[in-house]
């Protein structure tokens, strides 16, 4: 008898099409974010890189951290958050966006509970100590 393997977050959301979707309005919704912004070092960030940029690899890593076939080739969370001096208050910002946006595009709960443990699980390379 075959056995039946249960599909991969990353195709239980709809594979590279539907993360860009969703990854292009939590994007706006960061780059845009008062809270966020409020940050001198994040503003200039947001600033620094082109939306589209950004957007192509935070789409990428999301593939990659639910299991699809894309690699990223972003620099490490650490490297990329550490001079930012991200609060909890920014960080608790960031993840309302997140929210919002998974549930703007109706993204089951088992899902959303997978993709918030993904993130989270980068909380301590992203929010100062």
């Amino acid at each position: 008898m075959g056995q039946t393997t249960e599909p991969t977050l990353y195709e239980r959301l709809g594979g590279v099409y539907a993360i860009a979707t969703v990854v292009d309005d939590f994007i706006d919704r960061v780059l845009s974010n008062p809270i966020l912004n409020a940050n001198p070092k994040v503003n200039e960030a947001h600033h620094r890189v082109p939306p589209p940029g950004f957007k192509y690899l935070v789409t990428e890593m999301v593939c990659w951290a639910t299991g699809g076939p894309q690699r990223y080739t972003g620099k490490s969370m650490r490297d990329s958050h550490a001079h930012l001096d991200i609060t909890e208050r920014e960080w608790e910002a960031f993840l309302d966006d997140f929210r919002a946006c998974l549930a703007k595009f109706k993204v089951p709960d088992r899902e959303q509970h997978e993709l918030l443990m993904i993130v989270e699980s980068t909380k301590k390379d992203i929010v100062k100590p």
